[in-house]
């Protein structure tokens, strides 16, 4: 009997899990065309598996609607099944965008970047995560070792990712036993979180295919382990004829009064802007001072704890293209398209207000006082995701972009997964997080 080969249309939920239905590949033709059917109240279903108190109950239709340039087909050569899936925008059934879609939230923010200010974006998202497949060990930060022990996984999965079309950048050992980094390339606007999702079922597929074992991108594996964050990359451009706006040469730092006003917006938000881009109760384990994470709404430049960084760059002949900024405050339990919109739409707030450019903070927040923090502007951020979702919340700027529809889903899911979790320690609630990412 001949194998059916199934695709999977895809979208990645409120959650950050990706989530979709399959049909015969034999049917691509017509599925690109008119998509599946999809349910309002599957935006409801939690992380933790049960599903949040839904304003649609088991009411109304949509369809999730496949975009063929985000098509994935990897053959692993193994005798295992074609991993095959493609993204798609959860729409109306006339096809018009739904509120709560995650892909379409991003969509609206970058579509009003262009049409406010003639602007674009290069992005790219840096993902650090755990590869049970190895036996951890305290001496493996970026040991070559560690990279020996993985055995065929990196070069699985690298093959894959290169067989997707995702340009690598680098694959190393991070920091702490079993864990490993991939970067990849810049790709522009909604591509880059495309490619995100992407980068994380790669990881989980290649990671399968080594007998069945697993990868994790949850934040944390137990509260005092080394974190695994989500660093999203980024710079500003001309849609008109991609010319670079965000460097400066006769800035101290090299900041462009644009590139200014959009870190400013950002830096403004980035509390309430939590409950988007470190949506998990773990999160907030992480995002402790000295632990190489992000603590405050702070601008660093060359420092790998600010919340939002000037990078560095490498060719000074090529900086004005090269110059480009990192949000670090994020991890891999947001959705990408949730995690990269929140960024973006915070930004172009601060472009539409025109707010002054943003100022380097210099030292570690950590250790001045608050009032000389507060002077700069600079707090702490939310130490738990409860205090983030009330932020969120009583923030109505973004209400553009962040719909009363989308905010009342984030908030009800992510109110209803704390409620899962209230009885678990932290060392369980990191136990059940690994196994969920």
């Amino acid at each position: 009997m001949k194998p059916q080969e199934i695709t999977t249309i895809c979208t990645s939920d409120l959650g950050g899990q990706t989530r979709g239905k399959g049909y015969p590949a034999r049917d691509r033709a017509s599925r690109l065309e008119k998509g599946i059917g999809w349910t309002p109240t599957n935006s409801m279903i939690s992380p933790l598996g049960p599903i949040a108190p839904s304003p649609w109950g088991p009411c109304g239709d949509l369809l999730l609607r496949p975009d063929p340039d985000t098509e994935t087909r990897i053959d692993f050569g193994d005798g295992s099944a074609i991993e095959s899936f493609v993204i798609g925008d959860i729409v109306e059934l006339d096809g018009t965008p739904w509120d709560v879609c995650p892909r379409g939230f991003l969509k609206r923010v970058l579509a009003a970047l262009e049409e406010r200010h003639g602007l674009s974006v290069r992005a790219a998202f840096e993902h650090e995560f755990a590869y049970f497949g190895v036996e951890p060990r305290d001496n493996s930060p970026y040991a070559l070792d560690s990279v020996r022990r993985q055995g065929r996984f990196a070069e699985t999965y690298l093959a894959a990712l290169d067989k997707a079309g995702i340009t690598l950048d680098t694959f190393m050992a991070e920091y702490g036993p079993q864990q490993y980094e991939v970067t990849v390339g810049p790709a522009i606007g909604v591509t880059a979180a495309d490619q995100a999702l992407i980068v994380r079922e790669l990881a989980r597929a290649a990671a399968w295919r080594q007998d069945q074992q697993r990868v994790s991108f949850t934040p944390l594996l137990h509260p005092d382990a080394v974190g695994n964050g989500v660093h999203v990359h980024f710079s500003l451009f001309k849609s008109a004829d991609g010319a670079p706006v965000n460097h400066d040469p006769e800035h101290e730092h090299g900041l462009s009064e644009t590139g200014g006003a959009f870190l400013s917006g950002i830096l403004a938000k980035m509390p309430a802007l939590l409950a988007m881009t470190a949506p998990s109760p773990v999160s907030y384990y992480r995002l402790k001072p000295n632990r190489w994470s992000a603590a405050y709404n702070n601008l660093g430049y060359r420092d790998r704890e600010a919340g939002l960084r000037i990078c560095p760059v490498f060719d000074e002949a090529k900086i004005a293209s090269q110059y480009h900024f990192e949000y670090r405050a994020a991890d891999a339990t947001a959705s990408p398209y949730l995690l990269l919109g929140a960024i973006l739409a915070a930004g172009l707030w601060g472009l539409d207000r025109g707010l002054e450019r943003a100022k380097v903070y210099e030292g570690l927040p950590q250790d001045f006082d608050d009032t000389h923090n507060h002077a700069l502007g600079v707090r702490r951020l939310p130490t738990s995701l409860e205090e983030a979702l009330d932020l969120l919340e009583a923030d109505t700027d973004l209400d553009d972009f962040i719909t009363a529809d989308l905010k009342s889903a984030i908030l009800t899911g992510k109110r209803f997964e704390l409620s899962q979790v209230t009885d678990l320690t932290p060392e369980q609630r990191c136990e059940r997080y690994a196994r969920i990412y």
